[in-house]
């Protein structure tokens, strides 16, 4: 037995739990709202996202999802209630339901937009040596975990030149631990053909410090490991903004 350790525009997507005012009696939008749309549309296609702060780059999410209404207040319900632009994106479905105002359309379209981001993230990294993007696997990795209220615990899986070829999600846990099974790590190593792996898990309290739980589940992994050939190239802990890495701070 294993070890663990514990350490819009789319009219037709209505939904009526969305609208937080009554139904204009009119159906189409007023001049003043129609107006504002077509202004952040065109900020946004002239100047990008860098053009927007966070609650208009939202409002064009939410455009979307409400068609016929001024989501602006939404928007900036969202932001205060969750902190920022990527933790409202990132946030359950339950605790974005709890917002007056938000429904399964908005949901939808914040969960679209996460999942986009994340296999845009993903694709700079898969297939790539971890050598040249390395960059790019530190976004990757704060841009799926870093605003995840429960630990996650991935793994990264490399052939014999450093490519990463596989990229799996091995457990969740709790706001403070995820099960890890040191056996289960190495055991799907030897199915992909890889030769070496990175840890990666996330810490939703946003200090990235290690606990005496993920030092020792590092340490049976990393010797896990080492009986079977593989190298265990680094364990990373994902804060809310920065990263820890074992092997920079002499625990591996």
């Amino acid at each position: 037995m294993s070890n663990g350790f514990e350490f819009c525009e789319q009219p037709q997507l209505r939904f009526d739990t969305d609208e937080a005012m009554p139904a204009p009696e009119a159906g189409r939008l007023p001049s003043y709202i129609r107006d504002h749309r077509k202004r952040l549309r065109a900020r946004f296609l002239e100047g990008g996202a860098d053009a927007l702060p966070d609650y208009e780059m939202l409002e064009l999410v939410l455009f979307r999802a409400i068609p016929r209404r001024d989501v602006k207040p939404l928007a900036h319900t969202l932001l205060e209630t969750f902190g920022s632009f990527n933790a409202v994106l990132s946030a359950p479905r339950e605790r974005l339901m709890r917002v007056r105002g938000v429904g399964e359309a908005v949901v939808l379209e914040l969960k679209i937009v996460e999942a986009a981001a994340h296999r845009l993230a993903r694709s700079r990294v898969i297939g790539r040596p971890v050598v040249s993007s390395w960059d790019a696997l530190l976004k990757y990795c704060h841009a799926t975990m870093a605003h995840r209220e429960t630990e996650q615990f991935r793994v990264l899986y490399l052939d014999r030149k450093n490519i990463v070829i596989a990229d799996e999600e091995q457990a969740r846990g709790t706001v403070d631990h995820v099960p890890v099974y040191p056996r289960e790590v190495v055991k799907r190593a030897l199915e992909l053909n890889a030769s070496a792996l990175i840890l990666v898990h996330n810490h939703p309290s946003g200090d990235p410090a290690p606990s005496e739980a993920d030092i020792a589940m590092t340490r049976q992994v990393e010797a896990a490991a080492q009986a079977l050939g593989l190298v265990l190239h680094d364990h990373l802990i994902i804060g809310k903004a920065c990263e820890l890495s074992f092997r920079a701070e002499g625990y591996l």
